[in-house]
């Protein structure tokens, strides 16, 4: 157990959560090892960096971070919603670089297991350590073993695919590995790159109405640029949004802006779309709904309908996860975004991030929500906040919660 202790934790992810907990075991005099399959800090943040956040800049800055920013001469923004690309210029990498070399890029985790220990073996398995097997960017295979492991990987490589029933649609792959369906939100140049053409946009969230907003930009400037909107809902309904968000107002924002875009005539709104199938006519795709439906071929299509977590290299691990949302089971029922959106989920911590068949490891972040699409980064930070204090042995503090959500009266 003494050699057990002297391990690193490993965090997986160089996210905003996973550098915060990176960040809290510092803080904490445990020594991290941050794995990070990208090239640098918020390599997912990245690839979404062109969009603006819904939360303002003091809610995207954990604490404990803010502490080791400020032995720099780093200042914190104080005002505005920062775009992917600000969050990472001026808070993540500036937090990547005081970490140094416990954060390592290019290397992406392929298991995580008990060292002797496969998913079956109980005898001695709480006492051995754990042992992630990594993959570095040549192909060069090794193993690291720590005293406990926090997976703050997220969700962003696991897009949903447009398929109603949670499956790629037939020949949804083929039509992806063509290029004629994405799963990013376009960028404003890649947008008005797409003039004259016509874009079919399939998802009801914010993503999607991100999306829409930016080709309605391209539409005003070249009208013969036709903009669909596939919406598996029967109804537009609240796809718009309702009343001002007064937890998240620039979410508010959002709808009332592509409500705006749909009065215009910006935009053509297809409901109750539920797609079967993806044709490739022509080099452009066409897709065919269940009720068969056909959409007019689209030169490009923009899958925004949500991630999923990847739990494949956790196959090892006893991890108790609920069996729809793929989240904790203790967090499951506080999440289902059937009943909450991000600004009604309590703050939670390690009680409801544990996995009691399998101590000190922890899924956290976009992550640990699993498929519910309703995570906000400062309860991220409380998550780790937490967990880190667990690891630490302060369990007074860990069992504490310490964030009260803006705009909101949670904690109850």
């Amino acid at each position: 157990m003494s050699a057990t202790a002297e391990l690193p934790v490993v965090v997986i992810g160089a996210g905003p959560q996973g550098l915060a907990a990176a960040a809290h075991l510092v803080q904490r005099g445990l020594e991290p090892v941050v794995v990070e399959a990208g090239a640098g800090p918020g390599a997912a943040v990245a690839q979404w960096g062109h969009v603006h956040t819904f939360s303002p800049w003091p809610e995207l800055i954990d604490d404990a971070a803010a502490e080791l920013l400020a032995l720099t001469d780093w200042t914190a923004p104080a005002f505005g919603y920062p775009s992917g690309r600000e969050w990472i210029a001026n808070y993540l990498a500036p937090l990547a670089d005081i970490l140094g070399e416990r954060v390592r890029y290019h290397v992406r985790v392929t298991g995580v297991s008990r060292q002797g220990h496969d998913r079956v073996l109980t005898p001695g398995r709480r006492e051995a350590p754990f042992v992630v097997h990594l993959t570095a960017a040549d192909g060069a295979e090794s193993r690291l073993c720590a005293r406990a492991v926090i997976d703050a990987s997220g969700t962003w490589g696991q897009p949903n695919p447009i398929g109603s029933d949670g499956i790629s649609a037939v020949g949804e792959r083929a039509a992806a590995a063509a290029g004629l369906v994405t799963y990013v939100p376009p960028s404003p140049e890649q947008a008005a790159s797409w003039a004259g053409r016509h874009v079919v946009v399939v998802g009801s969230g914010h993503s999607a109405m991100t999306a829409i907003i930016g080709l309605a930009q391209t539409v005003r400037a070249e009208p013969t640029t036709r903009v669909t909107w596939a919406l598996r809902r029967g109804g537009v309904g609240d796809a718009f949004g309702g009343p001002a968000d007064t937890a998240l107002p620039e979410r508010g924002a959002l709808c009332t802006r592509v409500h705006a875009a749909a009065d215009d005539g910006l935009i053509t709104v297809v409901t109750g779309f539920r797609t079967e199938r993806v044709d490739v006519d022509g080099g452009r795709a066409v897709l065919v709904a269940e009720d068969g439906r056909a959409l007019p071929a689209a030169d490009v299509v923009v899958g925004l309908t949500g991630f999923r977590p990847d739990l494949s290299f956790l196959s090892e691990l006893r991890l108790a996860l609920d069996p729809v949302l793929q989240a904790p089971l203790k967090l499951a029922a506080q999440i289902d975004p059937n009943v909450h959106t991000c600004s009604s989920v309590p703050p939670h911590g390690v009680v409801e991030l544990s996995h009691p068949d399998e101590p000190d490891v922890y899924v956290v972040g976009m992550k640990s929500y699993g498929r519910a699409p309703t995570f906000l980064a400062l309860t991220g930070y409380e998550q780790v906040r937490s967990v880190t204090a667990e690891l630490a042995g302060d369990y007074e503090a860990a069992r504490r919660i310490e964030l009260v959500v803006p705009g909101t009266s949670l904690p109850p």
